[in-house]
């Protein structure tokens, strides 16, 4: 089995920033695509950003140029940098990852989730 564990959220004022992070652990054989997603109250659960093993990263239109996504392959951990915060970014932020685990078999991911909030 794979956890993913999240951390870094908060509350913070807008045009503050916040650092996520998602480290994974367990029977890890190669993580492909690692993705953070967040669900605001009300709304559907929306993906903000992935990175691929390779380093590629694609982002949400909503967020382009205030969040950046990074991994450290070594350690499995997933960051993703947001600044320039707005109200409209509080939300539930969720980490996913899938890969393959040492059993061959494909996994699928997720974290709990962590809290983000801007608010003044």
């Amino acid at each position: 089995q794979v956890q993913l564990v999240e951390s870094g959220g908060g509350l913070v004022q807008p045009g503050g920033s916040l650092r996520l992070s998602c480290a994974a652990s367990g029977s890890i054989f190669s993580i492909a695509a690692m993705n953070w997603f967040r669900q605001a109250p009300g709304k559907q659960r929306e993906l903000v950003a992935f990175i691929t093993s390779s380093g590629s990263t694609n982002y949400a239109d909503s967020v382009k140029g205030r969040f950046t996504i990074s991994r450290d392959n070594a350690r499995n951990t997933v960051y993703l940098q947001m600044s320039s915060l707005k109200p409209e970014d509080t939300a539930v932020y969720y980490c996913n990852a899938a890969g393959i685990a040492t059993d061959r078999r494909a996994f699928d991911s997720w974290g709990q989730g962590t809290q983000v909030t801007v608010s003044a």
